[in-house]
């Protein structure tokens, strides 16, 4: 995927530069806008912004802000090039969250490889999920392949949310994003409030989560997750569906279909020291138990203690 990168600056110089520099890598476009189109680089939400402060006349700090308070570019990493030796100046510019500061007349090999570097980190954050901000699936992989190659004794929870297609289809998907932070929430409550240090919780995507936990007698942990989901997730829910107790929504044949309100299932499955030699293994069983848990009604937890 190419890495737009927004330089704003009034001049030519930079961007020609940074073409030069990058003519051999088709991976970076690099656009150059002035600070009266800064709405229209935002709307692009960029891989980066550079800001030339020598090439504008509006105040860098002000204009920083501005993109940082953008809430889709809340998380676009800036770098700002400037003359101003100033050490009063450099920290107010990092202050409103500036990734890098470099000091012009810039070395040219030093700004290659701090855009390379930038782009690298951005790419990494991107692997956390920009909705719950934790790991996603290439964190939670290597977890359990650490675990597993120290030879450690672990559960994993397998978490997701029942009926949830139907709850967005009647309250949408943004009220449905609130359920899934919620979900988060109530996971990370219970695996941080334990004596075991040793935790871990992932975002597989949508409403699916997974946590890992060195303490194999987990059931208080899932009790308690369970608790605070029925006791919080009806405040997402208007009064009315709360008195029938199901949401009604039409199928493809505009036939309306009854579903209960939304409730989590937990699948653990106990991973024994030697019980598994890679993580497809974990994946298999917890299938198996996380199907068992989603065919009792309500909001339940099973548990695969098998050795073998």
């Amino acid at each position: 995927m190419a890495q737009e990168i927004y330089l704003i600056d009034d001049g030519n110089d930079l961007k020609n530069s940074l073409v030069a520099l990058f003519k051999n890598e088709n991976d970076y476009k690099f656009k150059k806008a002035k600070t009266t189109e800064i709405e229209k680089v935002l709307k692009n939400i960029p891989s980066l912004i550079i800001i030339n402060e020598d090439g504008i006349k509006e105040d860098i700090v002000k204009l920083c802000n501005k993109i940082r308070q953008n809430e889709d570019n809340s998380i676009t990493p800036i770098i700002v090039i400037s003359s101003v030796t100033e050490k009063k100046h450099r920290i107010e510019i990092l202050q409103a969250c500036v990734e890098h500061y470099i000091k012009a007349p810039v070395d040219e090999e030093y700004l290659y490889y701090s855009i390379k570097n930038v782009i690298r980190l951005l790419d990494t954050n991107r692997r956390i999920s920009p909705l719950t901000g934790l790991p996603g699936n290439v964190q939670i992989q290597a977890e359990m392949k650490k675990r597993l190659l120290n030879k450690e004794e672990f559960a994993i929870l397998y978490v997701d949310l029942d009926n949830f297609k139907a709850y967005n289809d009647i309250y949408g998907f943004l009220n449905g994003d609130e359920i899934i932070k919620f979900t988060a929430r109530c996971i990370s409550n219970h695996m941080t409030d334990t004596q075991t240090e040793n935790n871990f919780v992932g975002h597989i995507g949508g409403d699916d989560f997974v946590a890992i936990t060195s303490n194999i007698n987990c059931e208080s942990i899932c009790q308690d997750i369970i608790l605070e989901f029925d006791n919080g997730v009806l405040k997402y829910f208007n009064e009315a569906d709360i008195e029938k107790g199901y949401l009604e929504v039409p199928n493809r044949k505009c036939i309306v279909e009854q579903f209960p309100l939304t409730t989590i299932s937990i699948g653990v499955v106990i991973a024994d020291k030697g019980r598994f030699s890679n993580v497809l293994e974990i994946g298999e069983v917890a299938a198996q138990v996380k199907h068992l848990a989603k065919t009792t009604p309500g909001s339940t937890y099973a548990i695969d203690r098998r050795k073998k």
